[in-house]
């Protein structure tokens, strides 16, 4: 593609390859050196004066690390005269911390849209923020993709004729009827409260699952709590099985373990937005490279990434205009 360079930092340089290699392109090299102090450096090793620069990195753990190499990354594209720069942000894990709701607690989310901004950045290109309101953080313009489309493909063929999706909350729910729609099912949620970071309790379940198997829907499995909790209260309902399905699996701490233990979960599906744990054959990742490779190519040249989904979210469809106005 002319005019275009993509680079990627250490977070998840398979799936940058993999991005690069739908949009028919080369992976930039970058060269990342630590001194003796323990400061990073980037260097980007080919000219970008004037071009369309994507820099891709999720922010993962070391997540501290590579949010720096990000900034770095954009600060030397502003640097060297970049026409315009897109951080390309598959898991913006900083969207979890969107509000106050503590006294004098931080609010993550804002302070690092603003360091991508202060460092240079365009505009940013995500995938299922953690809430809808982290978008309004960016002082650039933000485009934000949904793997539901991709993820529905997968259960579609399958025999679904005695399920049920389910969101872990109700705050989910409506990610998770859009994907009951798209799968013509009904949708239940559980009623959550959040104890701690890595410990939820499930008082009840709203909808009736009882001798159905449940399709879980969630946007982020972190220490995978929420996940186990749930399926437990499923069990207790009535409900046969669980298939378990997120966007980003990042599956930390004990999470492995726990999901692989339970018998009640009858597979987990995720894509591919964080680097999939080695240890866990049986997890299914779907690939969201080519959602990325397409919304970079329609932001190269001008054109509409929301139509991507206007078949999987009705708020992407075309609005229709009145016949009176012609």
């Amino acid at each position: 593609m002319k005019d275009i360079v993509v680079f990627s930092g250490s977070a998840h340089q398979s799936l940058a390859q993999e991005i690069c290699d739908h949009l028919g392109t080369k992976l930039s090299p970058t060269r990342i050196s630590r001194f003796s102090n323990d400061c990073l450096q980037v260097q980007l090793l080919v000219n970008v004066r004037q071009r369309d620069v994507y820099i891709i990195q999720p922010l993962v753990p070391p997540t501290q690390e590579h949010l720096m190499e990000l900034l770095l990354m954009i600060d030397a594209a502003r640097g060297a005269s970049a026409g315009q720069i897109t951080a390309v942000i598959p898991h913006y894990s900083y969207a979890r911390s969107d509000k106050k709701d503590a006294s004098r607690i931080s609010l993550g989310g804002r302070l690092v849209a603003d360091l991508l901004v202060t460092a240079g950045v365009s505009r940013v290109l995500t995938m299922q923020l953690h809430a809808p309101q982290v978008q309004g953080f960016f002082k650039c313009p933000v485009d934000q993709l949904t793997a539901l489309g991709v993820l529905a493909e997968h259960f579609q063929g399958a025999n679904l004729d005695n399920a049920i999706v389910v969101s872990p909350d109700l705050g989910n729910a409506k990610n998770a009827t859009q994907f009951a729609r798209l799968l013509g099912l009904p949708v239940a949620a559980g009623s959550k409260r959040r104890l701690a970071d890595d410990k939820v309790v499930v008082d009840s379940i709203v909808g009736d699952v009882a001798g159905r198997n449940a399709i879980v829907l969630d946007d982020e499995i972190a220490t995978g709590g929420s996940v186990v909790e749930l399926c437990q209260r499923l069990k207790d309902f009535g409900a046969l099985s669980a298939s378990v399905a997120c966007t980003h699996g990042l599956f930390a701490g004990r999470a492995v373990e726990r999901l692989r233990g339970l018998a009640f979960i009858s597979e987990v599906v995720c894509t591919n937005t964080v680097p999939a744990p080695q240890n866990w054959p049986e997890l299914k990742v779907i690939s969201v490279a080519p959602l990325f490779a397409e919304a970079i190519d329609r932001i190269h040249r001008g054109r509409s990434v929301s139509k991507m989904f206007a078949d999987v979210d009705p708020v992407y469809a075309p609005p229709t205009v009145p016949e009176a106005l012609f």
